[in-house]
């Protein structure tokens, strides 16, 4: 998803993709693992304005996760799935990424539900908001439905996004089959 917004500064600028990073000074703490130094490492490395895409972009994902008050595993893979689009991240850091998102998005939201959002808005593009929005569609119908609740965040994060309506509906016609009140409908009328 993000590929060609995450694409690394010239060579002169980053670390040399071989480098390790640097041993922790001091002694390591519990749980303070070389996966978990090499994935800090590689955030820390990052350009600040594409690791602050990125964590804001994780966000709204957990976001849209989190909408029912719920996030399943399958809601969880699917943000990892789309955090890793493009391979500018790998699994281990979508994974750290996606466990931070989903922490955030599930003991802060409100306020800060918006505020993160509004602020992806104005750090990305038209195109990686869609491309976001459409995500987050793909998030919430992980699991086969998308709930009430669920298409009112969608519905929210899309109006945060400055998303129009041509282009909302357009995304929603696509998971149109997935939409709960739809599946109700389509439960409810007898086949002919």
């Amino acid at each position: 998803m993000f590929d060609r917004f995450l694409r690394s500064k010239p060579a002169t600028q980053a670390a040399p993709p071989s480098a390790a990073p640097a041993a922790p000074a001091g002694p390591t703490t519990a749980g303070d693992t070389a996966t978990v130094r090499r994935i800090v490492a590689k955030l820390e490395a990052m350009p600040p304005e594409q690791a602050r895409l990125l964590a804001a972009a994780a966000y709204t994902l957990a976001r849209a996760a989190n909408a029912d008050l719920e996030i399943s595993d399958d809601e969880t893979a699917a943000i990892e799935r789309e955090l890793q689009e493009g391979e500018h991240i790998d699994e281990p850091t979508s994974v750290m990424v996606t466990e931070m998102a989903k922490l955030q998005a599930k003991t802060v939201g409100g306020t800060e539900d918006y505020v993160v959002t509004r602020e992806f808005k104005s750090i990305s593009t038209p195109e990686l908001r869609l491309r976001v929005l459409r995500a987050c569609f793909a998030i919430a119908a992980a699991n086969g439905s998308i709930s009430a609740e669920e298409t009112a965040v969608l519905n929210q994060i899309a109006e945060e996004l400055d998303i129009d309506d041509a282009a909302l509906n357009a995304i929603r016609a696509d998971y149109h089959e997935q939409l709960s009140a739809v599946q109700t409908l389509r439960r409810m009328t007898p086949a002919s």
